[in-house]
Parts: C-alpha cells; structure tokens; sequence
C-alpha cells in the first residue's frame, strides 16, 4: 500500500507540474493508527489509509466490513465494500468529518499465529493471550471463542510477543512477514476470519481547498492505487504463507471454521443489533446469513 501511494504521489506531482505535492509517511512514522485519524479530522495532516476497525472508534458502521468470518474470499469482500455496503460505509464516515475516497485498499484476510499453541478449532482459543486491535469488534469476536484478547498497538506487538505479555496475534500474512513476527511465533492458522481493507480519507477542508483539476487528478491516482494494490496482494498472498513456511513457521490449513462460527452465534447477534438492519441486510446479501 505505502509503495502504491508513494508511486500516485509522484504521478500526481508530475501531472501538475508540482502544484500538488503530497508525501508519504509510512509505518507509523506520524503516530498510531487511532492518532493519525484524528489528525486528519483536525486538519494536521491531510490524508491517511487506515482499516475500518480503527476508523470505527468514530464510525461504528465502517467496522462492518471486519464482521468475523463474513466473506468467503477476497471477490465477495471487494464485491461488498466496492458496492452499496461501501457507499453507506463513505456516507457515514463523512458525516463523521471526513472525505472518503471512492474504493478502499486490500491488506488481505487476517490469520491467527501463535508462540506454542495450534489453533484449530473453536475450543483451542480457551485462554488465549491473542492481541487484537483497538476494535471492540475484534475483542468481542475473540472473547466470545473463549480467548483474552489484549489490545496493543502494532508498533510494540514484536516486543509484546517476545516477552509473552500475549501468546499471540492476528493479522494479514504481509504484517507477519514485514514485522518478523515469525522470529517470535511457531504456528500460523489459516483461519481467514476476517477481511481487511484500508481506507484512504481526507480531511474535507483540505480536501475541498484543492482547485476541481487537482482532486481529479489525485483521484484517478489514487483509484489507480487501489487497482494495482489490490492486485499485488493476490499475488502476494500465495507467496508469503511459502516464505513464512520456509522461515519456520508451521501453518495449519485444516482449520475447523463451522465450530468457530457455531461458538460466534452470539456476536453475530450482538453486531446485527448493533449496526441495524439496512446495513446487515446489505452485508449479508454478499455473505449469506450469517445470525
């Protein structure tokens, strides 16, 4: 993501002659996730791509798309957050003060990994240390399978995990290789159980500052971002869970997912309740029922 954005910001300078220049941080070089969203709602910063579970600190709806074990691969979660559930995920996000750019990024879907334990059914998360985001979804999803889930914030989760203050993680397979996660964690479970995406926002003042030739300029730029990410991570994804493999990591694909979603019964009930009928409808119309 950051090498595709960093590639449309050099685009959109050269495209106007340098009139719109816009860099690129990546890593959390700013701050925290939670942090940098606030300063795009404050104006200090102009844009940042940030997950829909971060996000839905301010907007509940946007977390929709993170909903446990909701798609069946990446298409249907693209086909959801590209259609109608995405135009009212951007609708809500720019009541909250943001702009919300037309489609987000791919981060691939999350797995589980952990320092000694195998993670195959519903039952093997009794007791878990597991870190999760700061996301009340993410917690309920791993509290409610039996786990203690433990917000920390990436940038001290290898530290975190190699002093065993949580037994282990989850996220997309690029964060396990880019983090050198597989230094502290034996098993990778390919639970798949939720879908990322990343989206870009603006801060609408900064935003709507920019003369008509220069948004549509950054736009397409950035829409280009997505299309060409989006197609790395396909790529990318079969090829990293046989980098991790070669690393050391044991990955575990008989993964029982029918008994975690069974055990979830309750949060499906919970966030049905919680983001209302019109956007359950919309997100069970690509992933089939789900409470």
């Amino acid at each position: 993501m950051s090498v595709r954005l960093r590639e449309a910001t050099d685009a959109i300078r050269r495209e106007t002659n340098g009139r719109l220049d816009i860099n690129v941080f990546p890593s959390g070089v700013l701050g925290a996730d939670p942090a940098l969203v606030e300063q795009v709602r404050e104006g200090a910063i102009a844009f940042t791509a940030n997950s829909g579970a971060i996000l839905s600190s301010i907007t509940p709806l946007s977390g929709i798309d993170n909903v446990a074990f909701a798609f069946r691969d990446t298409t249907s979660a693209r086909r959801a957050v590209d259609g109608a559930l995405g135009a009212l995920i951007r609708s809500e996000l720019g009541k909250s003060g943001f702009f919300v750019f037309q489609r987000p990024f791919d981060t691939g879907f999350r797995q589980v990994t952990s320092a000694s334990r195998q993670i195959r059914k519903a039952d093997d998360f009794a007791g878990f240390k597991i870190r999760t985001p700061q996301s009340r979804m993410f917690y309920d999803m791993f509290h409610t399978l039996g786990a203690s889930p433990t917000p920390v914030e990436l940038s001290s989760l290898y530290v975190s995990l190699q002093t065993k203050l949580v037994d282990g993680q989850e996220t997309p397979y690029s964060f396990v290789e880019n983090a050198h996660l597989f230094e502290v964690q034996h098993y990778l479970s390919v639970t798949n159980h939720a879908w990322t995406g990343f989206w870009l926002i603006a801060n609408p003042g900064a935003w709507n500052a920019l003369p008509a030739d220069l948004r549509a300029i950054a736009a397409r730029n950035f829409d280009a971002a997505v299309d060409q990410e989006r197609h790395d991570i396909i790529l990318q994804t079969a090829a990293l869970a046989d980098r991790l493999r070669r690393q050391g990591m044991t990955l575990i694909t008989d993964v029982d997912v029918p008994s975690m979603r069974d055990k979830l019964k309750p949060y499906y009930a919970r966030w049905k309740a919680q983001f209302g009928e019109t956007a359950w409808s919309l997100l069970e119309s690509t992933t089939g029922r789900l409470a």
